[in-house]
């Protein structure tokens, strides 16, 4: 399962990269181009939802089925790995999370600059009938 967090980790980088691109002030020479990439990229990353959703199931799973480490049959090591399991679980569900509000900011926003784009050349275009 380890390559499925990978997966899920490289894709929230991506997501992450292009939406930092997307809303840096100054590049307004390479905007348009950019703006192209994150259209062209919406479509494949589409696919970090049911991944994102099939690896929050499998959180609940774990998380619903975690043995109980309760009382004095239980050892210190016992202890130690059902608290390492349960943090890993909530990393794992903050990256989930962040996968998906990633994916639609991107989502957002590179509709809003498609949209301004749009805008920009209708306002030139009355100015240059006027």
């Amino acid at each position: 399962m380890a390559l499925e967090w990978a997966a899920l980790g490289a894709v929230t980088a991506a997501e992450a990269l292009i939406l930092l691109l997307l809303t840096m002030p100054g590049l307004t020479g390479i905007r348009k181009g950019l703006i192209s990439v994150a259209r062209s990229a919406l479509r494949p990353l589409l696919a970090v939802v049911p991944l994102a959703l099939f690896l929050a199931l499998e959180i609940y799973w774990k998380f619903d089925h975690m043995p109980e480490c309760k009382g004095p049959q239980c050892d210190p090591l016992q202890r130690d790995r059902a608290a390492k399991s349960l943090m890993k679980s909530q990393r794992n569900a903050i990256l989930v999370g962040g996968a998906l509000l990633l994916y639609w900011v991107l989502y957002r926003v590179t509709a809003m600059m498609v949209r301004m784009e749009q805008l920009s050349t209708q306002l030139k275009k009355m100015k240059s009938s006027e």
